[in-house]
């Protein structure tokens, strides 16, 4: 989706206004016209979004599908950020007419990891389907314990590293010439050049250990989407007792319930796995964030862990410290980095055709 912006128009609006103060008749109208940049429509649809209109609404109004409105408004923040972070004009004046559907490839990256990777894309002339390796190059690039010798200069060396590590698992030959070439367009440093052109007269075949697969569980069944009810204490009790306990609000697709402070509950079945575990605690986070290809579309997921389980083994996730952050990882052998706990599984939400179906009273046949 393209369009050359007028000469009165900012391609980088403001930021967004409070839900009160948003025009969302001017949002709207400049959706329908398809007034300025994608950038603008992206940030429309985001206050949009912020003002109470759900994606259909704005399709309705507007035009722009819903699938549309997630692409615009993620490739528009990640080009607020590659902005924030420095990049050249080149790179700007290459995003800012078009180039959504290359930045949404680039909204698992740091920031400093999108800046980079849209310079480079730009530098080498990438298409965005070229721009979904270079953003899994450099995001598995990130996950390593410690940066490979060989291969110093990211982010052309992390793409080389990439192409070299998938090369020497190939026994197909010419699948290997076309990695090792590809690798020689992206390395920068002289090491890693030399690595890849080994591969050239090496044809042995590297045995790397798969990765285990990832615990998912869906919520299929009503009785599996439990509902957390506060309990107020044990009769006798006093009216300021029943008075006492706070309104209960469930949020998003596991009904987690929050609270005045920094935690919250949230229901999860009693499966077994979950009730063996010593230190349980859950996390939220989009498949986006494990170091998987997601194999659908983006949604939440429930990351169940358990603390105590600190242990390595070659057959489990865990939980570790990357950049002050937390992160999920497989680790083929014992890692430098201290384990904070094990994955037990990750849940997904169940899928609801109709919500408010479960709301209504039963239909009992006379």
């Amino acid at each position: 989706m393209t369009a050359q912006p007028p000469d009165n128009l900012n391609p980088l609006p403001a930021d967004p206004l409070e839900p009160d103060q948003v025009d969302t008749d001017a949002l709207l109208l400049l959706l329908r016209r398809k007034q300025g940049t994608w950038i603008a429509w992206g940030n429309a649809c985001q206050q949009l979004q912020k003002a109470g209109y759900s994606p259909q609404q704005i399709f309705e109004a507007s035009g722009f599908e819903p699938i549309q409105q997630n692409q615009i408004t993620v490739a528009a923040q990640v080009y607020a950020s590659i902005v924030n972070a420095g990049v050249s004009p080149e790179v700007r004046s290459r995003f800012e007419p078009s180039g959504s559907d290359t930045l949404y490839e680039f909204r698992i990256l740091g920031q400093a990891d999108r800046a980079a990777a849209a310079a480079l894309v730009v530098e080498k002339g990438i298409d965005s389907e070229g721009a979904h390796d270079v953003a899994k190059a450099l995001k598995d690039f990130s996950r390593l314990s410690s940066p490979p010798e060989h291969f110093p200069q990211p982010p052309g060396d992390a793409i080389a590293y990439y192409c070299w590590n998938l090369a020497r698992q190939q026994a197909d030959l010419q699948m290997r010439s076309r990695l090792i070439a590809q690798g020689l367009r992206f390395a920068v440093s002289e090491s890693a050049r030399r690595q890849l052109e080994k591969l050239l007269t090496d044809f042995s075949v590297a045995k790397v250990q798969p990765a285990p697969r990832l615990p998912f569980y869906r919520l299929e069944s009503d009785a599996d989407v439990p509902r957390v009810i506060p309990v107020v204490g044990r009769l006798p009790l006093s009216p300021a007792a029943l008075q006492a306990v706070p309104l209960i609000e469930e949020e998003g697709a596991f009904q987690i319930v929050t609270f005045s402070g920094t935690g919250g509950w949230v229901p999860v079945p009693g499966w077994q796995v979950i009730m063996a575990a010593e230190d349980p605690v859950a996390l939220l986070s989009t498949e986006e964030q494990l170091p998987v290809e997601p194999d659908g579309p983006p949604e939440e997921i429930l990351v169940i862990l358990d603390r105590a389980q600190r242990q390595w083994d070659e057959f489990s996730y865990f939980v570790v410290e990357q950049d002050g952050q937390l992160a999920i990882n497989w680790f083929n052998t014992l890692p430098e980095q201290r384990l904070l706990g094990r994955v037990l599984l990750i849940m997904r939400p169940k899928k609801v055709l109709d919500q408010d179906y479960n709301k209504e009273l039963w239909q009992l046949e006379e």
